[in-house]
């Protein structure tokens, strides 16, 4: 099978197309035809080795030669003790544990696994497994009249979660680079910040802040909090999720605040949620570009550049627009 492969960490341009041997699934795994697979910044991370805790596979090498966990395709066989999923099944999932989306075939745990409502495509089912649960989970705490401000809004995750915390009745900013700002408009921002040239942290104070992309300290969110409110990052260096874990924390009780790293929750459970309010035309998923398999390194190279409006698929075999 076609697959795309790295054996050390670094650009896109250590990435390359090659013949593998089709994986074979174990007793509770799922073997997926892989019709479509999103790119998330975990792909990212792991593309590159860091942030350091995007080494846990392999230290020097990557631990997984194939990248692409949130996956959307066609069950090809199942292992002897899968009971949800049969051949010619169709599902979607975040197979962020084995990864291996970017080929033609990845083997998934059953419990990483949905069925795939027939409302929605490949290529948007394959949006939502990782992206989703940051979103919904980021913005739970979202209400009428509560000011929100997510960090890194303009895509995948963020473009979800303006949404989510709009239809919850809050006042979002939105903040990423100058070529998001009319798109997060789009998506229900009251307000957006270029965060190249205004410091959101002094914008504030907000009741929640859902961080994308941590790479302030602590005290600029402290300061950017109302008494009361609460910041949720997802990700960054590890100096900087130490520090939150750490000093943050200490910081927000002693002033009235919660400053925390978020441990997000993933599986089916946690994405279906926003898979049924897409299929009710509450939220809509938006998706910049889509880029065959063998343009792999072009599309992660345009995603962590920060060029993507919500979400980017891989198209494995040119079936991802179909339901």
């Amino acid at each position: 099978m076609r697959a795309v492969v790295y054996d050390e960490y670094g650009p896109p341009d250590v990435l390359r197309v090659e013949e593998i041997p089709k994986p074979v699934p174990g007793p509770d795994q799922v073997l997926v035809e892989v019709a479509a697979t999103s790119i998330n910044l975990s792909d990212w991370e792991a593309l590159h080795g860091t942030p350091a805790y995007a080494r846990f596979g392999g230290l020097r090498r990557p631990g997984r030669r194939v990248l692409g966990s949130d996956i959307a395709g066609r069950v090809e066989s199942v292992g002897s003790a899968v009971t949800r999923f049969r051949t010619g099944d169709l599902v979607y999932g975040d197979n962020l544990a084995l990864m291996g989306g970017f080929a033609d075939y990845a083997v998934a745990p059953e419990s990483a696994l949905a069925h795939k409502p027939a409302g929605l495509t490949f290529a948007e089912a394959s949006t939502l497994p990782q992206a989703g649960p940051i979103a919904i989970q980021g913005t739970a705490a979202a209400g009428p009249s509560r000011r929100v401000l997510i960090n890194g809004a303009g895509g995948g995750s963020g473009s979800f979660a303006i949404q989510l915390a709009k239809e919850a009745g809050a006042h979002v900013t939105a903040v990423d680079n100058a070529g998001k700002l009319d798109f997060m408009r789009s998506l229900g921002a009251d307000r957006v910040i270029d965060h190249r040239s205004e410091d959101y942290t002094r914008t504030g104070p907000y009741d929640l802040i859902l961080d994308l992309v941590a790479h302030r300290s602590v005290f600029a969110y402290r300061r950017a909090l109302a008494r009361g409110g609460r910041y949720l990052c997802v990700g960054g260096p590890v100096r900087t999720l130490l520090r939150i874990l750490t000093v943050g924390t200490a910081a927000g009780l002693l002033t009235g605040r919660r400053i925390q790293v978020m441990a997000v929750r993933l599986g089916p459970k946690y994405f279906e949620p926003l898979a049924d309010l897409c299929l009710a035309g509450q939220i809509d998923i938006h998706i910049d570009r889509t880029f065959p398999l063998d343009e792999v390194p072009r599309a992660l190279a345009f995603h962590g550049e920060g060029h993507a409006l919500g979400k980017v698929v891989i198209d494995i075999a040119g079936h991802a627009r179909e339901a």
